[in-house]
C-alpha cells in the first residue's frame, strides 16, 4: 500500500497521539514548577524583599521615627566611611579580620575531603557510623551551647584550668577565652570541630557515586588501597571540591555572625569583630542603623562581584559555570 493509502483515521490518530505526549511533557512540567513554587516564595521573602531596606542608607534613621520623618542625606554615610580617619581604620581592621578568617577557611576547605576519604576507609561498619554521627552531631549544637561548653571547660575556672593546676603544671589559669593572643586559630578550630563530619557528607555522597569498576581495574593494574586513593578517589571529588572552593570564594565576605558573637569579648574585639559582626555591633550597639546599612550594602555589592569572577574563572579554567 502506497503512502497516499494510508487510512485517514490513522492519520488522525497518529496527531493525537503526538498532541496527547506534548501535552502530557506540559502538564510534567507544569507540576514539577508547582513545586518549586513555595521555595521561590521563601527565596523571594527572605532574600529578596530585605533589600528594600536598603533605603536606610540614605537617611539619618533614628528609631523609633519613621523612615519618612527622617532626614534625608544621600550619600553622606559612604562618605564617612571613607573620609572619617578613624571609621576607615576600624572598618580596615574588620576587613583584615574577614579575610584572614575567611583565607584559613579556604586553606582548610579540604580537611571535610580528606575526613571523608578516611572515614570511607574504615571496614568497620558500626565504628564507621559511630565516628561519622560523634563528628556530625556539632552541626546542630547552637554556637550558644558550644560557647557555653568552651567556658566549662577553658574559662579561668574550667575544667581545663582546674586540672593543670591540681596536678601542678601551672600556677596561674590559662586565659584560654579572655585573651587575644592566637584569636584567629582559636575561631578556625571550633569552626573546624563544629562542621568536620557535616562537611564531609556531601564527599561521603560522592564517594559512593565512584563507578566501582574504576577500583577493580586499578586493583587488576596492581594499586594498593593507598594508590587507589590517589589515583581514583581523590581525582574523582575534585569537580565536586572545586565546585564548593569556588562558592567559598564568591562567599568570602560573609563569615556569619553567630560565632563570633558569643565568643567577643574586651579583650579579644580588635581580632575577632569581623565584617558580619561588625555591621551588627555598629547597628544595635551603637544604634546607627543607617552606617550599618550602608556598610552592609558594600558588602553584598562586593560579594556579588566576587561571585561572578569566580563564576567566570570557572568557566576559563573547567568550560563550567556555577550560575
Amino acid at each position: 500500500m502506497s503512502t497516499g493509502d494510508i487510512p485517514l483515521n490513522a492519520t488522525r490518530r497518529g496527531k493525537t497521539k503526538r498532541q496527547g505526549g506534548i501535552s502530557g511533557k506540559k502538564k510534567h512540567s507544569i507540576n514539577l514548577f508547582l513545586l518549586t513554587v513555595p521555595f521561590l516564595i521563601l527565596v523571594i521573602l527572605f532574600s529578596y524583599y530585605p533589600l528594600l531596606g536598603w533605603v536606610y542608607a540614605f537617611y539619618d534613621y533614628q528609631p523609633p521615627i519613621p523612615l519618612s520623618e527622617s532626614q534625608f542625606v544621600g550619600f553622606q554615610w559612604f562618605k564617612m566611611m571613607i573620609q572619617n580617619p578613624a571609621q576607615l581604620h576600624t572598618v580596615g581592621q574588620v576587613l583584615i579580620n574577614t579575610f584572614v578568617m575567611s583565607g584559613l577557611g579556604i586553606l582548610t576547605s579540604f580537611f571535610p575531603l580528606f575526613f571523608a576519604i578516611g572515614l570511607n576507609e574504615i571496614r568497620s561498619k558500626h565504628f564507621k557510623n559511630v565516628i561519622q554521627t560523634l563528628t556530625t552531631l556539632p552541626n546542630f549544637i547552637s554556637w550558644v551551647l558550644v560557647y557555653a561548653v568552651a567556658f566549662a571547660m577553658f574559662s579561668s575556672t574550667g575544667m581545663v584550668n582546674e586540672l593543670l593546676q591540681n596536678i601542678h603544671l601551672i600556677s596561674q589559669p590559662i586565659h584560654f577565652l579572655d585573651s587575644d593572643s592566637g584569636t584567629y586559630i582559636k575561631m578556625l578550630l571550633w569552626s573546624l570541630w563544629k562542621g568536620l563530619g557535616w562537611g564531609s557528607i556531601l564527599y561521603l555522597a560522592g564517594i559512593s557515586g565512584i563507578d566501582p569498576e574504576l577500583y577493580e581495574a586499578a586493583q587488576v593494574d596492581g594499586a594498593n588501597r593507598f594508590q587507589q586513593i590517589i589515583h581514583v578517589t581523590i581525582p574523582q571529588l575534585m569537580p565536586t571540591y572545586l565546585v564548593m572552593l569556588m562558592l567559598s570564594v564568591s562567599n568570602f565576605l560573609n563569615n556569619g555572625m553567630d560565632q563570633y558573637f558569643v565568643f567577643q569579648n574586651a579583650f579579644n574585639l580588635k581580632h575577632i569583630q569581623v565584617l558580619d559582626l561588625y555591621v551588627y555591633n555598629v547597628g544595635m550597639g551603637q544604634n546607627s542603623l543607617s552606617l550599618a546599612t550602608a556598610i552592609s550594602m558594600l558588602k553584598s555589592l562586593v560579594s556579588v562581584v566576587l561571585l561572578f569572577l569566580v563564576n567566570w574563572a570557572s568557566k576559563r579554567t573547567r568550560g563550567e559555570s556555577i550560575i
